[in-house]
């Protein structure tokens, strides 16, 4: 088992200096950011927000899919996955604090008005009544599975693993529908004359290939860290390659349905999204969205070997998880921004490396908390000796 010494002095002190750094560049970015161009850092907020949310959305719903199907490979990842669920609470603090504080990055809310059932649905009293019973549902779900798991950890009693099964279940289905409803909310009203059917599916194929590609640099670490480094085999790292380059075809298959049938139909109020992405620079960065969330990461993974390799497997998931943020960039900075990227993107990187360093702070202080391995769950001596 996992040396109880090694969680004890982890993280290294050096790392920890490390993430500090990270978030305080983040934060002087942001407060230099205020005086020349608020707006953008109130964008980039919203894009390291929903970030966090996302990535730790995908790890109680991992855990959630895990319980609900039985499945014993994912039990020895079960307490990383945990420890990614931190996130939800850090980034919903970020959305709150921009429907309170500035609500006007939404254009809904002073630049246009709406009428209609748009306008009932983006009042902004109701739009923040949703947000709270969107988070406390994620929270409260996570909290219950999350505590039924390590008190089995205590007392070794099954009850709790199956009171986490049907908890699960609830839980699949309200997230389903929460984070459907979020994103639109959230992201797709940036723009609120245009509309997407399709926009909450593609969210959700990007929050489960960005948490995945986050899980598996978080795994190879840890192991070098001394951290299940026996516990996690090839095997099980074999599966999450296979799960990444799935859920990148399925992001690409999202991607393409949504653009391809706007392209097709040509109807002005829905061509209006894509025209100002494939101008100027963001247009570049059209192209090479495609490419990090989909040409690369496919092709590299389709060999066996590089499914198994955790030095190869990292890299992989750096490209893909660059690829996400580049994805939510472009949902997010065109809606208020010109086509010209100008020196401003120096601040957009520099905000995003303060929720970079965030994500890890808040992960990996979470993960410390307690054993690295779930030691009653009835599946666990399968997991320790699961093989392809």
């Amino acid at each position: 088992m996992t040396s109880q010494n090694a969680i004890q002095n982890f993280p290294p002190g050096g790392t920890r200096r490390h993430l500090l750094i990270m978030i305080g560049v983040g934060l002087a970015t942001a407060v230099i950011g205020l005086f020349f161009e608020a707006e953008r850092v109130w964008l980039n907020l919203l894009l390291g927000s929903y970030a966090l949310v996302t990535l730790g959305l995908f790890g109680i719903f991992l855990v959630a899919i895990q319980y609900a199907t039985s499945a014993s490979w994912g039990v020895v990842i079960r307490r990383i996955a945990e420890a990614m669920s931190s996130a939800v609470p850090v980034g919903a603090i970020g959305i709150i604090l921009i429907l309170l504080i500035h609500p006007s990055t939404y254009p809904w809310h002073s630049a246009v008005e709406l009428t209609g059932f748009k306008g009932m649905w983006l009042d902004l009293p109701f739009l923040m009544t949703r947000a709270g019973f969107y988070i406390l549902i994620w929270l409260v779900f996570t909290y219950a599975i999350i505590k039924n798991s390590r008190q089995q950890d205590s007392d070794g009693d099954e009850k709790h693993y199956h009171n986490n099964v049907k908890l699960s279940a609830i839980f699949i289905i309200l997230f389903s529908i929460t984070f459907w409803l979020a994103s639109f909310d959230w992201v797709m009203s940036l723009e609120p004359f245009w509309y997407s059917t399709i926009f909450g599916v593609y969210n959700f194929a990007g929050l489960f290939a960005g948490g995945l590609a986050a899980l598996i640099v978080l795994i190879v670490w840890l192991q070098r860290q001394g951290i299940l480094e026996k516990e996690i085999t090839a095997d099980h790292l074999h599966d999450l390659g296979k799960l990444l380059m799935g859920f990148t075809v399925f992001w690409w298959y999202t991607w393409f349905c949504q653009y391809m049938l706007i392209w097709y139909a040509n109807i002005p109020e829905e061509t209006v999204y894509f025209i100002p992405r494939l101008e100027g620079t963001w247009g570049v960065l059209f192209l090479v969205n495609m490419l990090l969330n989909w040409g690369v990461p496919f092709l590299l993974l389709l060999p066996r070997k590089a499914k198994r390799n955790p030095v190869t497997m990292v890299r992989i998931s750096l490209v893909v998880l660059l690829g996400r943020w580049l994805d939510l960039y472009l949902m997010i900075l065109p809606a208020r921004e010109s086509s010209h990227v100008s020196w401003y993107i120096l601040l957009d990187a520099g905000i995003i490396v303060g929720v970079a360093g965030l994500f890890i702070f808040t992960v990996l202080r979470s993960f410390k908390k307690v054993p690295a391995l779930p030691v009653n769950d009835p599946y666990l001596a399968e997991s320790l000796h699961f093989h392809q």
